[in-house]
């Protein structure tokens, strides 16, 4: 039997669900929101598994004109599907626990961040052509990215790791010559992140033109290292950017990391050619 004050939460969780439906429902639009005079951009970020994409997620949702928390495992077809999206971010991504969190309501945020690592949530990538989509690409070298995923999946063998990691680089390059943009493609590396740190932030600030800049801390999420949603096995719960790599002792075939090197230099000179970066 629900107690009184379980009851009260799920009413209070209904009338917030209810609440964000009718304002992103009301109007036809993909990207406009009752009671809001400027349309909400979505924000993509395309990466693979193990490449530092929980991180770079949790910096850009520390700023307060994104809003996110992860992979949402949507599945997009059209523009219609972002309605799913800002649904999803703005009442699963959030806590409303104190008064404070009524400003919350004001979805005043000018991007809504979804991190797409596989390439089966795309029935069609034709819609990434819009102008209500920006994106950034993330990507890491082949040789930790690998032993990660093998750690992450211990399930797979080196040849599904390797098949995944060049599948969605291959993917990326596709998405990227599709999206065939300057001003709303971005691209930066693993590696750029964490040696190049503040230029990487002065330029992603630049790039998505938000008024409040990047930092190293980042807010802790209820979803934080919850499992599906962004990393679990790595430093993400401390709160800021640890450079400081984690052992790995699981080794990979010498002719299998060519392979990923050669689907990685491929990938960087097309991301380069067609994306913004630092």
């Amino acid at each position: 039997m629900l107690t009184m004050r379980k009851l009260i939460r799920v009413g209070k969780n209904v009338l917030i669900k209810q609440y964000f439906a009718t304002r992103i429902n009301w109007l036809k639009e993909p990207d406009r929101i009752l009671f809001r005079n400027k349309p909400l951009k979505i924000l993509l970020l395309f990466s693979h598994m193990r490449s530092g994409s929980s991180l770079l997620t949790h910096i850009l949702n520390s700023n307060p004109e994104i809003i996110g928390y992860g992979e949402t495992h949507l599945e997009y077809s059209s523009e219609l599907d972002l309605k799913k999206l800002m649904l999803k971010v703005y009442f699963q991504g959030q806590e409303f626990t104190t008064i404070k969190d009524v400003e919350k309501l004001k979805m005043s945020e000018k991007y809504v961040l979804d991190k797409v690592l596989h390439n089966n949530k795309f029935l069609t990538a034709d819609f990434l052509a819009s102008d209500k989509i920006v994106t950034i690409f993330l990507i890491r070298e082949p040789k930790r990215s690998l032993k990660s995923i093998l750690e992450l999946k211990p399930k797979w063998n080196e040849s599904q790791v390797l098949n995944y990691y060049v599948e969605r680089l291959e993917m990326l390059a596709k998405y990227a010559r599709i999206i065939n943009s300057k001003e709303r493609s971005f691209f930066l590396s693993h590696e750029q992140l964490l040696t190049q740190t503040d230029l990487v932030f002065g330029s992603l600030q630049n790039f998505l033109g938000t008024k409040e800049g990047f930092a190293e801390e980042y807010a802790i999420l209820k979803t934080t290292g919850k499992e599906g949603i962004g990393d679990r096995l790595g430093n993400i719960q401390v709160g800021r950017i640890i450079r400081t790599p984690r052992k790995l002792t699981i080794k990979i075939a010498p002719e299998l990391l060519e392979k990923g090197e050669q689907a990685f230099n491929k990938c960087v000179a097309i991301l380069a050619a067609t994306c913004t970066k630092i």
